[in-house]
């Protein structure tokens, strides 16, 4: 009583889709309108391949960054005059400062500069005395080389004999303004009023970039030729790793007892933390901007599916008549946007890795593409897909069969 009688007819069942049903569904929409899948799809392309290319280059860039701070260290220290108490002009290191530093526990090796401000150096006397190019004429000791940790390009760094004749080692930057990188050591250089030779030029020093544009003389001569007084400008000092703050903080009061507070002491490769710090800031900004492309995208999305079911409610009101329910019409376009946003971030994906490492090679950086951009990049429109096709899945869901059917 009160139940289904004896041979009426059942009420239909509707047939189940599979989810690889629903997806070739889905799929077979888009299949009829490629131009229009391929102009929604490059809006999250373009948005993904952006946020992947940032965030690659800003890693690749950070671990160049870190593999030369690793490779130049982050012990060498640097201590130069500053500021008189009394006078308010630039104080003076005193002479044998380096000697004094090499007291300090922790130090491990330590050399000393003098900057030479009326020895001008010239390719020749024939070049105009106000044209000398901003080379900088400094007395070495002959510890430099091993302080700094750094290569010669070409030639001998100054030794016991040569650092009491007229013999000059040139920077990088200076070698090549003079046209010494051509012409080799040997080459005679104008120094003051006396020609040098050139006896070797140094490789870019990348923690002390004012001797790059040096010409280094030794300490003998520039004492009995250059006028130079003993005082040095710069000493530098390489730290045990583990004790940087310790000499950093004991190296000033020790170079110079009288007037400890005279002296700046700083480590350079503090300014190459600070470029990798910067760095990150500038990718958060341009993340942003990748940011504002890919909602671009998601509402290109959510603009051609809301045409789609404006097109297809014929083919919506015939699925619907034939059996199919509102649940299947709604996961059948929810699943177009989600196969169209997926194949925007594939693709966005790859060209964003292509080009993070077209970029990194061409400027000879390691290539680091963090995993999680790509599969972030990957991921992440499915759910912006997810998002854009929901309102016009659910309006397509909610469309009557009849009005469907008399509007196709």
């Amino acid at each position: 009583m009160g139940g289904r009688r004896r041979g009426a007819p059942r009420a239909p069942v509707p047939a189940r889709l599979s989810p690889v049903d629903l997806l070739r569904t889905g799929a077979s929409g888009l299949r009829a309108r490629p131009l229009r899948v391929v102009l929604s799809a490059l809006g999250i392309a373009i948005g993904i391949a952006a946020m992947v290319a940032v965030v690659g280059i800003s890693a690749s860039s950070r671990a160049e960054l870190d593999a030369r701070i690793d490779r130049l260290g982050t012990n060498l220290l640097t201590a130069t005059p500053g500021d008189s108490m009394f006078t308010g002009e630039t104080a003076k290191l005193p002479k044998g400062a380096a000697a004094h530093g090499e007291r300090v526990g922790g130090v491990r090796r330590i050399s000393e500069v003098a900057q030479l401000d009326d020895a001008s150096v010239y390719r020749s006397d024939r070049i105009p005395k106000g044209e000398s190019g901003g080379i900088t004429t400094y007395a070495a000791d002959l510890g430099l080389l091993d302080t700094l940790e750094v290569e010669m390009a070409q030639g001998a760094w100054l030794n016991e004999a040569t650092s009491r004749y007229p013999a000059v080692v040139l920077g990088a930057k200076a070698a090549a303004q003079l046209g010494i990188t051509e012409a080799g050591p040997g080459t005679l250089v104008l120094i003051g009023a006396e020609y040098y030779s050139v006896v070797g030029v140094l490789d870019p020093v990348e923690l002390a970039p004012e001797l790059d544009r040096a010409a280094l003389v030794g300490w003998g001569v520039a004492g009995d030729r250059l006028g130079m007084d003993g005082h040095p400008t710069t000493v530098y000092a390489r730290a045990d790793p583990e004790r940087v703050d310790e000499v950093r903080e004991l190296l000033g009061r020790t170079l110079d007892p009288e007037n400890p507070n005279e002296i700046t002491m700083s480590r350079p490769s503090d300014a190459l933390q600070a470029k990798e710090a910067v760095d990150a800031a500038f990718t958060g900004l341009l993340l942003g901007l990748g940011g504002v492309a890919l909602l671009v995208g998601g509402v290109g999305v959510a603009n051609t599916m809301v045409i789609s079911v404006l097109e297809r409610r014929g083919e919506i009101g015939l699925r619907r008549a034939l059996g199919a329910t509102r649940g299947q019409i709604r996961g059948q376009f929810l699943v177009e946007a989600m196969v169209l946003s997926a194949l925007g971030g594939v693709a966005g994906a790859v060209l964003g890795g292509l080009v993070t490492a077209c970029y990194a090679l061409w400027q000879g950086w390691l290539v680091d593409v963090p995993l999680w951009a790509l599969a972030g990049g990957a991921a992440v429109p499915v759910l912006i897909g997810a998002v854009a096709g929901l309102l016009p899945a659910m309006r397509a869901a909610r469309t009557p069969p009849t009005q469907a059917l008399g509007a196709g």
